[in-house]
């Protein structure tokens, strides 16, 4: 009696999920994206992180009255309430930010420089896409599988909505195209990007410009002292320069714009990152150059 052919090793779903593929998972997780980011002629990004638990504020108002609305309501879900309404704003003026930078940027030549990337979730992650949506431009979603199941916001361009494993991957993804870095109040996660990334610059393994914009000085200046890291020597007071804590929505935008039209807009496109529709004598030429 014949055998039956056995499946091919990459079609084998038992075998790909094993422990003996993980290397073929991690690098699943870097060639997959990097084959879409092209396709979708994505060059580079402007990362948004925050707290996934921050509410727009018309959904913040209507959970507070019907808390109001009740019976005898506990005095703690009334300020846990009172709280999400006044922490609503930072889903407001991420929206407004993301609007202002995608607007910027479509109008740029070649285009789709600079897209609006989040973490793909909900809170700021939703905001950020939410406003580059409404400005018409794409934006990326990178999310990630968690035991509480996190679902990709509405907002994300379908073509760029991709779900990780690794979280290691996710942020080289992060990282990777990112020429600019909005931080927007958050808690573990959102601290840890912004101390990974830090770290990186002040290391030199990340050697690019990277404008960061810690959003809300009077928010940050309660959560950490960055001043006493320095006067206690824990970081260089040069170190201090690497980011710029802005309190409105025009400073953080007119500051990444400047930085990126100082070191992005002047610098010749290549032929692998080229955006804009180009003929056929045009690209014979740039093969030439690039050869």
């Amino acid at each position: 009696m014949a055998l039956q052919k056995a499946p091919k090793a990459y079609s084998d779903e038992k075998f790909l999920k094993s422990p003996a593929a993980r290397s073929l998972r991690i690098v699943a997780e870097y060639m997959e994206p990097q084959y879409r980011f092209r396709k979708e002629n994505v060059r580079d990004t402007v990362v948004f992180y925050g707290s996934a638990r921050l509410l727009p504020k018309a959904a913040a108002n209507k959970k507070l009255k019907e808390l109001k609305s009740m019976k005898n309501p506990s005095v703690k879900r009334l300020l846990d309430a009172e709280t999400d309404l006044e922490m609503s704003r930072y889903y407001e003026d991420t929206v407004e930010l993301s609007r202002l930078i995608t607007e910027w940027s479509i109008k740029q030549v070649p285009g789709n420089r600079f897209v609006v990337c989040s973490g793909g979730g909900p809170g700021i992650m939703e905001a950020s896409n939410r406003g580059a949506k409404k400005a018409g431009g794409k934006s990326i979603g990178l999310n990630i599988s968690l035991p509480f199941e996190q679902n990709p916001n509405p907002y994300i361009t379908p073509a760029l909505n991709f779900e990780f494993h690794y979280f290691f991957m996710r942020k080289f993804w992060f990282a990777y195209l990112a020429k600019a870095l909005i931080i927007m109040p958050g808690g573990f996660g959102t601290l840890d990007e912004l101390f990974e990334l830090l770290t990186l610059i002040q290391t030199k393994k990340i050697r690019k410009k990277m404008p960061i914009v810690v959003y809300d000085k009077k928010f940050w200046e309660k959560v950490i002292n960055f001043e006493e890291l320095a006067k206690k020597r824990l970081i260089d007071k040069e170190d201090l320069k690497l980011f710029l804590i802005a309190d409105t929505v025009d400073e953080a935008f007119h500051y990444v714009k400047s930085d990126l039209q100082k070191h992005y807009m002047q610098k010749p496109v290549s032929l692998f990152n080229q955006q804009a529709k180009i003929t056929p004598k045009q690209k014979k030429k740039l093969v030439k150059k690039e050869a």
